[in-house]
């Protein structure tokens, strides 16, 4: 039995609490005593009006049933069917003046705890407000996932032929999962990205190219053509996503698009030099621009980024992460400037100095803090090798420092993605069951067979039995309404929304 002994706590003035009232609360099994001199100093939370109500000779059991679940009038017990460990933070208002939450206890559900507490927001301290921003960010992060897929799936029923084509084949193009289709699109065009890449590589074989009528060595005319066929399939594919996309402009801006314009502009850009003639291709000028263009076909290789997840979150990584890649770049770069002037001041008295100037001795700076070393310059004084063994040390550390920020991030990135990649396509299961099941009545039932006692996500207990708002028709939203409100997310059929906390931690559980 957990009690809290009278002597412990004192009121913010430092004096002890009066003995004047005493009221024994029993929450979830747990039993306390409470004060009510301190519960009074809150007089607008529910304990403090329990406490007024504790005082009173006669209690008008409606007003019992108003505040508390049960109440013994033999033992004078008030009975709450809430959560006891997140009681023991509740409790530590009327004591403390703030609320702290435990470790392990879910923001979402003790912002629920508070609610039928009585307690405002504002009392949370601010350490634990983070927390609850981080969750509720978590959560519409998902609602928007779950949103997209609902749009994906359904599409806009208001929408007119064309728009409804549009839409279509945007899904088609644009999102893989949609249907299979559309995931078949997705890995032809994934082969057609790596064959083009290996055709540009290996179209710079010597052995496999042929002789033009100059006697020049130009590309197989094999693999021209397995490169026309590519670039032909890049050019319908870029085509129908413009056509498709519902904003022209920010899908002409987007990074990978100008990758994917970027890759197959200099196909056509040498196929109209040379439909100007012979001549014009001959210039040097004309010649080094083509010559530019075809190495620009590398670009190609980061249209992988859009079929790899992997590289997503990677890129989602490097972008969260400028503050420490600025931190490495600010270290190196010291280091190459201190370095390097000083291997040309102990090197340049030396009569075979490889050390011929500040700035041409970056070059051995850089390559020596990176330890690559190429030994292509090197010192050769006693001086100069000590401050090179110096610089090694120096570019270790410095690389090795900002490094550990940078994986975390990537790990956090990539295991938040998951996450929430699970949690929305369980929120669309989820909403098919209850489909199939013709309501919530078989949530219920299915949601009841569970054991009792169940872990949520964030590490809270959830009580089938014990927790008031389990069987309460709590309203958790999802989604915000543009105009300010809250809304469950909803289809043409199926109510999305939870109905208690109960069944939101099932699925976060499943």
């Amino acid at each position: 039995m957990w009690s809290k002994q009278r002597s412990r706590y004192a009121d913010c003035n430092g004096s002890e609490a009066s003995e004047e009232t005493e009221i024994v609360v029993n929450i979830g099994g747990v039993k306390q005593v409470l004060y009510g001199d301190v519960l009074s100093r809150f007089p607008d939370t529910r304990l403090a009006e329990l406490a007024e109500l504790a005082e009173r000779s006669l209690k008008p059991p409606e007003e019992i049933s108003a505040l508390c679940d049960d109440y013994d009038s033999d033992t004078g017990e008030f009975y709450f069917d809430r959560d006891p460990e997140a009681f023991k933070c509740i409790i530590e208002l009327y004591y403390y003046g703030e609320i702290h939450m435990k470790r392990g206890i879910c923001p979402i559900c003790f912002m629920k705890e508070m609610e039928f507490w009585k307690i405002g927001a504002d009392l949370l301290d601010d350490c634990c407000k983070g927390a609850l921003q981080e969750v509720e960010d978590e959560l519409a992060e998902i609602a928007e996932k779950v949103r997209t897929i609902l749009v994906d799936r359904e599409g806009d029923p208001s929408a007119g032929g064309w728009q409804r084509f549009q839409a279509c084949l945007w899904r088609l193009m644009e999102k893989p999962d949609s249907s299979l289709p559309a995931h078949v699109i997705a890995i032809v065009s994934f082969i057609f990205i790596l064959v083009s890449s290996v055709v540009m590589c290996v179209g710079t074989i010597p052995d496999l190219q042929v002789e033009d009528s100059e006697g020049n060595l130009s590309e197989h005319p094999t693999l021209e053509v397995i490169e026309t066929v590519c670039i032909g399939w890049f050019t319908v594919e870029y085509l129908l996503r413009l056509v498709s996309s519902p904003d022209k402009v920010k899908f002409a801006l987007a990074f990978m698009n100008v990758v994917d314009f970027m890759a197959i502009m200099p196909f056509f850009v040498v196929l109209v030099l040379t439909s100007f003639g012979a001549g014009v291709m001959e210039l040097a000028n004309v010649q080094q621009a083509v010559q530019a263009l075809r190495i620009m076909r590398i670009a190609r290789i980061f249209k992988l980024a859009r079929h790899s997840s992997g590289l997503q979150t990677l890129t989602s990584a490097l972008k969260s992460s400028f503050k420490e890649l600025g931190l490495l770049l600010m270290y190196m770069g010291v280091g190459v400037f201190l370095f390097s002037a000083l291997g040309y001041t102990m090197e340049q008295n030396h009569p075979d100095t490889l050390f011929t100037s500040i700035p041409q001795s970056f070059w051995w700076a850089v390559i020596t803090m990176t330890t690559v070393g190429y030994g292509d310059v090197y010192p050769k004084t006693t001086l100069g090798r000590c401050n090179a063994a110096i610089s090694f040390l120096c570019g270790v550390i410095a690389i090795a420092l900002p490094i550990h920020p940078i994986i975390n991030n990537f790990v956090l990135f990539y295991n938040k993605q998951q996450v929430l990649e699970t949690a929305a396509k369980h929120e669309i299961e989820l909403m098919a069951l209850r489909s199939g099941h013709g309501g919530h009545g078989g949530d219920r039932e299915a949601g009841a067979s569970a054991p009792g006692l169940r872990q949520h996500a964030c590490g809270a207990g959830i009580w089938d039995n014990a927790m008031h708002s389990c069987h309460s028709d709590t309203y958790i939203p999802l989604l915000k309404d543009p105009k300010g409100g809250s809304q469950g997310i909803q289809t043409p059929s199926v109510e999305t929304s939870f109905e208690s906390t109960a069944e939101a931690a099932e699925y976060f559980n499943s």
